[in-house]
């Protein structure tokens, strides 16, 4: 499905954030040594691109969602991820990263991504594209 011109900007963020999460993967194992470059360019990456994105999501998106009930219980999962990766972006901030969480964190960002991408996003402009069609007047033939 085409995403809609007002989630594009958030897929192109997703997309930034996706590259990191390969980066991280295909580095793998990461020794101790790499370790502050990586939590510098996670904590760089949240103060310049995914802090907004999220208060983005929490504050229009999120929303925006919630009024289809369908998409309630999805949206609290994404908002728990949400408090998750916080978490590991103050601790790469702070330089408090293992190689493990370095590891945990790529894996859990590129799946709270996906779920935004291919559940959220499809699920919302299904609902969205169905209210609009039920809010058309009919035709009279």
């Amino acid at each position: 499905m085409l995403r809609d011109r007002n989630l594009i900007p958030l897929s192109r963020q997703h997309q930034h954030a996706l590259v990191l999460c390969v980066r991280i993967d295909r580095a793998s194992p990461i020794g101790e040594a790499d370790l502050a470059v990586w939590q510098a360019e996670i904590a760089q990456l949240f103060q310049s691109e995914i802090g907004i994105h999220f208060a983005a999501e929490e504050q229009v998106l999120f929303p925006a969602a919630r009024k289809f009930m369908e998409l309630a219980f999805l949206v609290d999962e994404l908002l728990e991820d949400h408090v998750a990766l916080r978490g590991f972006f103050v601790n790469a901030d702070v330089h408090h990263l293992s190689v493990t969480d370095l590891s945990t964190f790529g894996q859990r960002l590129s799946a709270h991504i996906r779920k935004e991408e291919r559940q959220l996003f499809e699920r919302l402009q299904d609902a969205a594209c169905t209210c609009r069609k039920r809010a058309a007047p009919s035709r009279p033939m």
